[in-house]
C-alpha cells in the first residue's frame, strides 16, 4: 500500500512542479568487498552518487584503486577505528566523554589527513560518527580540525559544523538485523515528503544487507531515478549550497 502512496505522492509532487532531493550515505566501508560491489554497481547502475563512511585505521590502497571506476562515489571519515569506549549500559560510541578529548581530536584530525591523501578530490570533510552519536565537545571541535560538515542520523537542527543528515536507515537492528520491510520504509519515507528536510538522506550498511535490503533498494533506486520529481545529489553539492 505505501509504495503505491509514494508513487503517488511523487507524482503529485511532478505535477505542482516540485523536486524532492535524495542523497545516499553508506557506512563501514574498509576495503573492495563483493558488498561493496554490488551496491556501487546498482548505484552506478542508476546514476546515484553515494557517499561512502571509510573507516580510516585499517583503509588503504585497494580501495583507491577500486573507487578508480566509479567516478561518482564520493568518501567521507568514519570515526578513526569504529571501536566503542562507553561502558554498557551505554550505547555504543566512539566519539563520547569515556577518553581524553586530546586523544580523540588527534585520531579525527589523522583520520582526515588519511583520508584526504588517499582518495584526493572524491574526498569530502565530512564526520560521519560510528552509531551515529558524537558528543557535543568534540562536535564543537571539528571546524578548526578541517571538518565542513556533520553527518548524523535524524532531523537537521543548526550545528557548526552544519549537519547533512541521514533519516531513513533500511536496516532493522532491533529485530531480524536485516532489512526493513518495504512498507515500513515507504511509510518513513513519506513522512519526510510530507514535513520536509533539506535533502531526503538514505542510509545503508552494505556489509550486512540481507536480500531484503537489496531488493528495496534495487526497486527504490529504480523508482526515484527514472522519476523526473526527484533529484540525486553528491554531498558535496549539498554541503556547498
Amino acid at each position: 500500500m505505501f509504495d503505491t502512496l509514494w508513487r503517488d505522492r511523487l507524482d503529485q509532487l511532478a505535477a505542482e512542479g516540485r523536486t524532492l532531493t535524495l542523497w545516499l550515505r553508506d557506512d563501514d566501508a574498509v576495503d573492495v568487498t563483493p558488498a561493496l560491489d554490488r551496491l556501487l554497481t546498482l548505484c552506478e547502475r542508476h546514476s546515484v552518487p553515494p557517499t561512502l563512511a571509510v573507516i580510516p585505521e585499517k583503509t588503504g590502497f585497494p580501495l583507491v584503486e577500486y573507487l578508480a571506476r566509479f567516478p561518482e562515489v564520493e568518501v567521507a571519515v568514519h570515526g578513526w577505528s569504529h571501536q566503542s569506549y562507553s561502558k554498557p549500559p551505554a550505547k555504543k560510541q566512539e566519539l563520547g566523554n569515556d577518553r581524553p578529548l586530546p586523544v580523540i581530536l588527534i585520531e579525527i584530525q589523522a583520520g582526515l589527513g588519511k583520508l584526504q591523501a588517499l582518495h584526493g578530490q572524491r574526498f569530502i570533510p565530512m564526520m560521519v560518527p560510528p552509531w551515529n552519536r558524537i558528543s557535543s565537545e568534540i562536535a564543537e571541535q571539528l571546524p578548526k580540525l578541517g571538518y565542513r560538515s556533520l553527518s548524523v542520523f535524524g532531523r537537521e537542527r543548526p550545528s557548526n559544523p552544519p549537519l547533512l543528515n541521514t533519516h531513513v536507515d533500511i536496516m532493522n537492528w532491533r529485530g531480524v538485523r536485516g532489512g526493513k520491510d518495504a512498507e515500513t520504509l515507504y511509510e518513513e519515507l513519506l513522512g519526510y515528503v510530507d514535513q520536509p528536510v533539506p535533502a531526503l538522506g538514505l542510509l545503508t550498511h552494505h556489509l550486512v544487507h540481507d536480500e531484503a535490503a537489496w531488493n528495496f533498494l534495487e526497486n527504490f533506486l529504480r523508482m526515484t531515478a527514472q522519476h523526473k520529481a526527484c533529484q540525486w545529489r553528491r554531498a558535496s553539492e549539498l554541503m556547498a549550497s
